[in-house]
């Protein structure tokens, strides 16, 4: 499963750990991608999405339809059709 957003696009990224005695060694960074359902009323269909952890929390404030509405403006497939 690549660890990649649906929505926001993050992914992962490289970086050093770090000792005590300062010696770095590369490491990845690796974003909260859940998969997970999402009911969609207004379309009155379920949509299964890779999601980031700060994704679901916009969609929790924002509503999914009018975040994935606000997406598909922006250019961005989400696999929903708007009218």
């Amino acid at each position: 499963m690549s660890r990649v957003c649906q929505l926001t696009g993050k992914k992962p990224i490289s970086g050093n750990n770090v000792s005590h005695s300062n010696r770095k060694t590369k490491r990845r960074f690796v974003p909260n991608v859940q998969k997970k359902r999402f009911y969609i009323p207004e379309t009155k269909e379920w949509v299964t999405l890779k999601v980031s952890a700060k994704a679901i929390r916009n969609i929790n404030k924002l509503g999914i339809y009018d975040y994935l509405k606000s997406l598909s403006s922006k250019g961005i497939n989400v696999g929903v059709k708007f009218k």
